[in-house]
């Protein structure tokens, strides 16, 4: 096979005169990754397969193109079958020489799905270490961030790309509502509430395109990357998980209900975390505490959640959402004598109740709870006020 052309075809700006995707911008990751252009730093971009990643990346790629010369910027994906035999070393190197660059001529690589090469970490310092590069990297394995040997340690930054949230939400519906309408607004909320933020789905209402979706994580960064034999098991345990989202998982329980061993539950739950379907929170505490105590499972995105289970338990799906906003913050889940309140990060003490109102105990509790700040997130307007709140 030519390198060369396979490597043009990646790179179509090299004979354009412009490069202009018609993508749907999603300014606040393309603002993120504008700041980051001013460091030597590797960016890997992580998420869910299909929530944007290679879009975002190209459309960073055109802003970049504007200021630089385009045959100093090279993107490609390494789950490419024609560039399966090449290292990322012999890739970059075949570009260098294609398009005549010295090794202390700077040069933009944007790399796409780098977690399919064994040796990603290694490379990557190396290119870090020994030449002019500024490098964006990809990844919808959570593999990426496990550097054992420490080969990207100081070297590396991570942006996570999670669904669309609310705004982008309507952006991508083509939605706009003036102040008059708010009543629309929360139309337009309930329909956020079931559809999610796949970005794909929210643009064509295909609903197949998640069924699509969930086969392709479980075959392709499941089954195939960890060698499962029981296909069947590992998607009633994903059913089951999508279940108990917003809520406390015992590992034990579903692995009574699906007849396999604790250890097989354990290991399939580490298999859905790596692949960014699903998230998991600790209950507050010491250390064993945490430990021991069963951890809360959040849904990477509540419209996968309601493709398996149905759009019912409206609570648990907008305490999905709420995660979902709050998630940088690594929030834990507090819980004592049989009362449990939602998330408690940096001082900061947050339950959610969905057009209800706290009562009984877990009023008590909330209210004598000590936290510098408190907050109940019931509606929508409060779930759009969430960020300014922190």
């Amino acid at each position: 096979m030519d390198i060369d052309e396979e490597l043009y075809k990646f790179n179509v700006w090299w004979e354009k005169t412009a490069y202009k995707p018609d993508f749907i911008p999603r300014p606040k990751y393309l603002q993120v990754l504008q700041r980051y252009l001013k460091n030597r730093d590797i960016i890997l971009i992580t998420g869910l397969r299909r929530i944007g990643k290679t879009t975002l990346m190209k459309s960073f790629i055109a802003s970049l193109l504007e200021t630089v010369n385009p045959k100093h910027v090279l993107y490609v994906s390494l789950d490419s079958l024609p560039l399966e035999p090449y290292t990322i070393h012999e890739i970059v190197r075949a570009f260098r020489k294609t398009c005549r660059l010295s090794l202390d001529t700077k040069t933009y690589l944007f790399l796409d799905e780098v977690a399919y090469r064994a040796t990603a970490h290694q490379e990557l310092k190396n290119l870090y270490d020994h030449e002019n590069v500024k490098i964006f990297a990809t990844s919808s394995s959570a593999s990426i961030l496990q550097d054992t040997r420490g080969f990207l340690t100081g070297r590396a930054r991570v942006l996570e790309v999670l669904p669309l949230d609310f705004d982008e939400f309507l952006a991508f519906r083509g939605l706009k509502v003036s102040r008059a309408e708010g009543y629309m607004l929360e139309s337009h909320f309930e329909t956020f509430m079931q559809m999610g933020g796949i970005p794909e789905y929210v643009l064509t209402d295909d609903v197949s395109y998640l069924d699509h979706l969930i086969e392709s994580v479980i075959y392709k960064d499941i089954v195939a990357r960890y060698g499962v034999k029981d296909v069947t098991s590992i998607k009633e345990f994903f059913r089951l998980l999508m279940e108990r989202a917003g809520k406390q998982i015992s590992l034990n329980k579903i692995g009574r209900v699906l007849g396999v061993s604790p250890d097989t539950t354990r290991r399939y739950l580490h298999y859905f975390t790596q692949t960014f379907l699903v998230y998991t929170i600790e209950r507050c505490g010491k250390l064993n505490e945490r430990l021991k105590a069963p951890k809360k499972l959040y849904a990477a995105d509540v419209g996968l959640r309601n493709y398996i289970t149905g759009f019912r338990d409206k609570g648990a799906v907008f305490e999905n959402l709420v995660y979902l906003k709050i998630k940088d913050h690594r929030p834990c889940y507090v819980y004592h004598s049989g009362q449990e309140l939602d998330f408690f990060f940096e001082d900061t003490l947050l339950e959610v109740k969905y057009e209800k109102d706290l009562e009984g105990k877990q009023k008590d509790w909330f209210n004598t709870f000590k936290a510098k700040k408190k907050i109940v997130v019931k509606t929508m307007q409060d779930y759009l006020r969430l960020k300014a709140s922190l």
